[in-house]
């Protein structure tokens, strides 16, 4: 069975160019995907990032919603410990009263828990990497080093109101879905409306990178789930396990339903798939030193960067789970991803310096996914 393709973008900024030019990219990748049949486009949400130009997923959804007719649309995924749930809703039941009827509202809990917390966490042994039916799972690699550092507290201080204390995630979807289907009312019967937001039909959406807190809420509640193999390749069947060990069906599945998401780049020869994503290892070493994911570079300038042993190590999980290569051989590992993890979608994310090879990237994973 062929499952439906999806793509996750990060409207990234390359080395030369600037926020404007990203976001223009994107709405030109949209564009074209939608031609292609992919059946979701979801942005993300990074903040406080030179190299990702997604910081503020439903202003820049209701854009692509302009310029696209009927692709569905997502949020992958809106931050819960950094908005109201009220603030949410109005965000999504805007984008709902003007274009009904396409919007996912995925929802992640990656800032839901204070610097504070975080910072507190023993680093996690990496493990051995292993093969598991032919899907690689790597080591580990701990953010809890990165949680500690001066950046991080000068980030959350930056992005959270002073002394705000954020919700659990199964609260934050309690008013969530409450302030949907309306009114909002409390212990003594007075009521609030969320105008727009009350009736938005919108699709709820759990995405998570661990079988912890997501997983678990996701699968109580009987929400869609999408788990993260891009960012978290080790905990991909610790979180498809979760899911589905503490799915309950609800009125809005009967059965579990997974997506899914990888790393691509698809050209129409090994070498030059190989050379468009040589520039990914430095960009995740940028990321994972603390710094933020720089402007992502040319195949040029990432060949003249310096780059030892320490550097590939630190960025080993991620590289190695990148699929790249022709459509033939990227498709029969995303087929292996859907086998192993049981999925009934996949969410594909493609990086490259050159927007034209981008766009040939999915094009040609497309046709050959569809044939």
């Amino acid at each position: 069975m062929t499952v439906p393709l999806s793509i996750l973008d990060l409207a990234p900024v390359i080395s030369g160019g600037d926020a404007g030019d990203a976001l223009r990219r994107t709405l030109d990748l949209a564009q074209q995907v939608e031609r292609l049949g992919y059946h979701r486009y979801w942005v993300a949400e990074h903040h406080l990032t030179p190299g990702v130009a997604s910081s503020q997923p439903a202003l820049l959804l209701g854009q692509i919603a302009a310029v696209t007719e009927r692709i569905r649309l997502g949020s992958g995924a809106v931050q819960t410990g950094l908005l109201t749930p009220l603030a949410i809703v109005e965000q999504f039941g805007m984008l709902d009263a003007l274009y009904p009827g396409r919007f996912d509202l995925g929802l992640g809990r990656s800032a839901q828990r204070r610097t504070a917390a975080l910072s507190a966490l023993p680093d996690e042994a990496p493990g051995e990497a292993r093969v598991v039916d032919g899907l690689l799972v790597p080591r580990h690699f701990s953010f809890a080093p990165l949680h500690r550092s001066a950046r991080a507290a000068l980030f959350a201080r930056l992005l959270q109101q002073p002394g705000a204390t954020p919700a659990g995630l199964d609260s934050v979807l309690t008013d969530i879905e409450t302030l949907l289907a309306g009114p909002y009312s409390d212990e003594q019967g007075n009521e609030a409306r969320a105008i727009p937001g009350e009736g938005a039909d919108v699709e709820i959406w759990v995405l998570g990178s661990s079988g912890g807190e997501s997983a678990r809420v996701a699968g109580e509640r009987g929400l869609p789930f999408a788990a993260n193999y891009h960012v978290a390749p080790a905990k991909i069947l610790e979180a498809v396990d979760a899911y589905r060990a503490a799915f309950r069906p609800s009125k809005t599945l009967a059965e579990p339903w997974l997506m899914v998401s990888a790393d691509v780049v698809v050209a129409e020869d090994a070498a030059t798939a190989r050379r468009l994503a040589a520039p990914y290892g430095p960009w995740v070493r940028s990321v994972r030193t603390g710094a933020g994911a720089m402007p992502y570079p040319s195949p040029a300038e990432a060949e003249a960067l310096s780059w030892t042993d320490a550097d590939r190590d630190l960025v080993a999980d991620r590289v190695d789970t990148q699929f790249v290569g022709t459509p033939d051989v990227v498709a029969e590992r995303l087929a292996t991803l859907r086998r192993v993890t049981g999925a009934d979608e996949l969410l594909v994310t493609t990086i490259t310096h050159n927007h034209a090879d981008r766009v040939r990237s999915f094009g040609l994973l497309a046709e050959h996914w569809n044939r």
